[in-house]
């Protein structure tokens, strides 16, 4: 079921009552103020966070009971817990998707697809300063990543400026260490990984999905030489790099997630609400804070990482995360920050080659996979608590003062989930069914119009209109820069001109068949 345009009656009636009450505010929280839903790009810089909507917060951020409320609506076997029987074992769990009636799978994604979405994240946004649950100007938040599609969590400054991520013997190509089966990132003796953002050491999927690009960059070097490159090959693979990895967001994953026509119609009709002041690039809150993070949604509880890395031939499958991997030198878990013979990715699972091995995300909805309620302290930054994704999550609308998905709805002009659509938060109080936070309010929303299979009404709109404008505004992305170009590397199948994981994954030769699997 597509959202649909525009208010109803009904709807507009009840927007206006809620813009009605008035919030009591301290000075220091002057910024959540509502002045009017006038939207377009506010901030003062790429290298910090700003806003798309001048819209008030959600609640009163002065209630003493707010982050009460918050941490109740998020903790563990809580209302987003989704209940999975983790004393099923990680196999059962992929095998028999009836075990978690509460955590439906997603049969138009692969589960791929988170962790190419984690990548993309990692790529644009870390916030490493703000203060979680305390209201805090976006404007003066540093973002340590720059705010476009340029893998600067891959490249570094470069073979000159951070040669740690190179080789010493090559320098226009990565450095990479194996240590175990296959290609592994290159670690110092504590086991840390040497790359310039530790969040894609989170888990074995994306260290391996980085150790990918590693290697595919290497591939697109040994590919220009072949050629007759003349000049300076690292810069004309990394702009190869680049490219094809920017077409993959635009044409492969901006569409699963939001639908081929909210991109089309972005492309065709523009952008109506990311307009940044003078056309710099900067991530807004609305995006970091709530929209995109719909993507701990999809997470599944276990995977199959690969189908023969056991000592004994046998897959290997874990949980996402467990509490009995801490510690541990091979972790039983798929925690990264470890080195064994079996730590690499069967990309078969993640992705579909064509061989029927490949699993399914789970929806986008209002359940979140139990492992998510209590994480390890090294993937949580400064290894502050709580452990609960969700609880993160939903202070985090407190730091940013962020807007009701209602409010924001009524500004975009799309249809606004109400509050009959919210009966279980009805005992959380202060009045979150009719104004609530934007992460929760964007899943219910792809529960609700979407079915759980992509984003629908404000999500969509958001996390479409950022995706294209950070092309759109980059002045060395293809999109600004050639419009009509296509993709030139070798694809594994299919038309010239195009370009997919599969085909990335098959000419860095992770691919099943590289592998001899």
């Amino acid at each position: 079921m597509e959202p649909t345009s525009g208010l109803t009656r009904r709807g507009f009636l009840t927007g206006v009552g809620a813009g009605a009450a008035a919030l009591t505010l301290t000075p220091a929280e002057a910024l959540a103020k509502v002045v009017t839903a006038r939207a377009g790009g506010l901030a003062t810089s790429p290298d910090r966070f700003g806003r798309i909507f001048t819209l008030g917060a959600f609640a009163d951020l002065n209630a003493p009971s707010l982050r009460t409320a918050l941490m109740e609506m998020g903790r563990p076997g809580g209302l987003i817990d989704a209940r999975d029987p983790l004393q099923e074992g990680p196999i059962r769990l992929i095998t028999n998707p009836e075990l978690s009636p509460n955590n439906l799978d997603n049969a138009t994604h692969t589960a791929g697809t988170t962790f190419f979405g984690q990548f993309i994240d990692h790529d644009m946004t870390f916030d490493e300063g703000s203060p979680l649950g305390v209201p805090t100007a976006p404007e003066q938040s540093p973002n340590t990543r720059t705010p476009g599609f340029d893998l600067d969590s891959v490249y570094g400054g470069g073979p000159a400026a951070t040669p740690q991520y190179y080789d010493p013997a090559d320098t226009a190509k990565f450095r990479l260490e194996s240590g175990g089966r296959f290609e592994d990132l290159p670690r110092r003796a504590n086991r840390t990984a040497i790359i310039p953002d530790p969040r894609n050491d989170e888990n074995l999927m994306i260290s391996g999905m980085h150790a990918a690009f590693l290697l595919f960059h290497n591939r697109v070097v040994d590919h220009l030489r072949a050629q007759g490159q003349q000049g300076n090959v690292f810069e004309a693979a990394r702009q190869q790099v680049r490219w094809h990895y920017q077409w993959l967001v635009l044409r492969e994953f901006l569409p699963q997630i939001v639908g081929q026509g909210v991109v089309d119609d972005l492309l065709a009709n523009g952008r109506r609400f990311y307009r940044p002041v003078a056309g710099q690039q900067f991530i807004p809150v609305e995006f970091q804070g709530a929209a995109y993070r719909f993507g701990h949604s999809m997470v599944r509880p276990s995977y199959r990482a690969n189908l023969a890395g056991n000592p004994d031939g046998t897959a290997f499958f874990g949980f996402i995360f467990d509490p009995a991997g801490q510690g541990q030198a091979d972790p039983v878990d798929l925690r990264g920050g470890a080195r064994a013979a079996r730590r690499f990715i069967g990309w078969q699972t993640f992705f579909d080659f064509g061989d029927g091995e490949v699993r399914p995300n789970k929806r986008i909805d209002t359940r979140v996979s139990t492992p998510l309620f209590n994480l390890p302290l090294a993937a949580i930054p400064s290894a502050d608590p709580p452990t609960s994704l969700a609880q993160r999550n939903l202070l985090r609308h407190i730091t940013w003062s962020l807007p009701s998905g209602q409010n924001i709805a009524r500004a975009v002009g799309v249809q606004s989930l109400e509050a009959q659509h919210f009966p279980e938060l009805q005992a959380i109080g202060h009045g979150l069914p009719s104004s609530t936070p934007l992460w929760y309010y964007v899943l219910k929303e792809a529960e609700v119009l979407g079915g759980g299979l992509r984003l629908a009404g404000v999500g969509a709109r958001i996390v479409g209109e950022v995706f294209v404008g950070l092309l759109q505004l980059d002045p060395a992305s293809f999109l600004r820069t050639n419009p009509s170009w296509r993709p030139t590397l070798p694809r594994r199948s299919g038309p010239a001109g195009d370009f997919r994981m599969v085909d990335l994954l098959t000419f860095a030769r992770v691919d099943p068949a590289s592998r001899g699997q």
